[in-house]
């Protein structure tokens, strides 16, 4: 593994079925609703996409997504990235005690040249940075499931 290279990974538990919070994470479009740190999506064909993000550090992350796996029998979306970050994320969801646990796993090299730059000072702050938008994106998304709001 390189400087510029990150491995992620966050487990959200839920107190929803599977069926719901996957249908809820498939839905990318709607991020934007009910996950802060994420700024916008368009769809760019029927399995791809530009991602727009920005948490607490000055800076906007876009980045193309194309489908790789969609399996809501198994629990499983996955999509390739590419342009600001260049790798891949995988939700996958399974049943727990009460409801669910969403877990996601990311597998990425910096893309822009910023932040290979940036890679061995910043390191910890990028870090924090992706700690304080997962976290960001697990209460929006218990809120979304908890007040019905992915249910209209």
């Amino acid at each position: 593994m390189g400087l510029n290279h990150y491995r992620f990974r966050a487990v959200w538990p839920v107190a929803a079925p599977p069926s719901r919070v996957y249908a809820a994470l498939e839905r990318i479009e709607a991020y934007p609703a009910w996950w802060p740190q994420v700024r916008g999506f368009t769809r760019t064909g029927d399995d791809s996409g530009v991602l727009h993000i920005r948490a607490a550090l000055p800076y906007r992350l876009s980045i193309a997504l194309h489908t790789r796996r969609r399996d809501p029998a198994a629990g499983i979306l996955e999509v390739g990235m590419s342009g600001d970050l260049d790798g891949r994320a995988r939700w996958t969801v399974r049943p727990a005690d009460g409801g669910s646990v969403a877990l996601f796993t990311q597998d990425v090299e910096m893309g822009k040249r910023l932040l290979r730059l940036l890679a061995v000072p910043a390191r910890p702050l990028f870090v924090a940075n992706h700690r304080l938008m997962m976290r960001g994106g697990r209460h929006g998304l218990r809120t979304l499931l908890e007040r019905g709001l992915d249910e209209e």
